[in-house]
């Protein structure tokens, strides 16, 4: 499924773990923004709607470790903004692959060729370049004419010199499943280890709302792209669990506490998509969190998120606790016919709040206290 088994045995082994240890909540993937600053300003961009003030705040390398280790999780995703805008971000990848974490540095790769020199191949890093499709596509997505080029040679050129590396793709309302299958063909062929593939998520602050899935949509779409990979050998970086959520075959809830976020201000609560507030504490995001109230069903926000960042953690504790099932689906394949999983019904949610500016405000106004100057030195 373009992981190693290394790494794989390693997160199972993580979860099992958890599982014998009676926890039922307990974070698998580490989201460490260290900053949210970013060369470009894509469409589908809700993450860089911060004034400048934020934009040029950075995580010091000391503090991007002290939360790996706070967080424990045997993977830490890098996302941004874009990482590599990061005068530290060598030290900071070289430190969480030295404590034997996996890490997925996440980049648009423009700058990426420059600054291979910052890094070492190993085992544990992989890069993570965002490709929303193929080069019109992708260049129209992330609103700047040859990125998609400017990408593809910082993919060779990072495989040339031994690094892994992955793609990262979001489909959004209208791309043919056609054009995500012969996207798929091509980053196979590329030579790159595997691809991540997701719906796109509505962000509140995003600029371009009405190209968002619903879930209904995400499940037609993935069941159509998931017909025409029938023998194209695709490796695809989810579990097998996951991808037949995708096609409306699981009905799982979402585990935002799997993939916990570290940014400039804090523990974002409660996931990498919804910015509701902040926590001085991995401790304090897990036991004060009312993550009950977060959710489809639970929550409008949430209604139509499929993303893998929620329901990835999901699938992965549903193997684990279900073997045999997960690799019936590995075996046969995800089911693309016949009737779906019932939709959760979404009478009972809880109505939108929204918080961002209010959030911010209090984020900036506590950064800026003596205390919050005093735990930023």
């Amino acid at each position: 499924m373009g992981v190693p088994f290394r790494q794989q045995a390693a997160i199972g082994a993580y979860i099992v773990k958890q599982r014998l240890m009676g926890r039922k909540r307990y974070p698998l993937v580490l989201m460490l923004e260290p900053l949210f600053r970013c060369n470009l300003a894509c469409s589908g961009c809700g993450k860089i709607d911060y004034p400048d003030s934020v934009l040029n705040k950075r995580l010091s390398v000391a503090e991007c470790l002290a939360a790996v280790d706070e967080c424990g999780a045997p993977v830490v995703s890098i996302p941004g903004g874009e990482p590599l805008l990061h005068k530290e971000i060598g030290e900071i990848v070289a430190g969480i692959t030295a404590r034997g974490k996996y890490v997925y540095l996440c980049t648009n790769a423009l700058l990426l060729e420059k600054r291979l020199d910052l890094f070492t191949p190993s085992p544990y890093l992989s890069f993570s370049v965002h490709l929303d499709g193929l080069k019109d596509h992708h260049d129209r997505s992330v609103c700047q004419p040859g990125t998609f080029d400017r990408a593809i040679s910082a993919i060779k050129a990072a495989l040339a010199k031994g690094f892994r590396v992955n793609c990262a793709a979001t489909f959004y309302e209208g791309v043919p499943a056609a054009d995500i299958a012969a996207f798929l063909d091509f980053v196979r062929d590329l030579g790159v280890e595997g691809t991540t593939i997701a719906p796109g998520y509505a962000y509140e602050r995003a600029p371009n709302q009405q190209h968002f899935l619903n879930r209904r949509k995400t499940k037609e779409l993935f069941r159509d792209v998931f017909r025409l990979g029938r023998g194209r050998n695709w490796n695809i970086t989810h579990s097998s669990l996951y991808l037949d959520f995708l096609a409306g075959n699981q009905n799982y809830l979402c585990t935002p506490w799997g993939n916990p976020t570290r940014n400039v201000f804090g523990w974002q609560r409660p996931c990498y998509l919804i910015n509701e507030g902040y926590t001085k504490t991995f401790a304090e995001l897990m036991e004060t969190t009312d993550w009950d109230s977060f959710g489809t069903g639970r929550y409008e926000k949430c209604a139509d998120c499929m993303a893998h960042c929620g329901y990835e953690p999901t699938a992965a504790d549903d193997a684990a606790g279900h073997p045999l099932k997960a690799a019936m689906v590995a075996m046969r394949g995800v089911r693309t016919e016949g009737e779906m999983v019932p939709e959760i019904p979404l009478e009972s949610q809880r109505p939108a709040e929204y918080l961002f500016e209010k959030v911010v405000s209090e984020a900036i106004a506590d950064s800026q206290s003596p205390e919050g100057r005093r735990a930023q030195s």
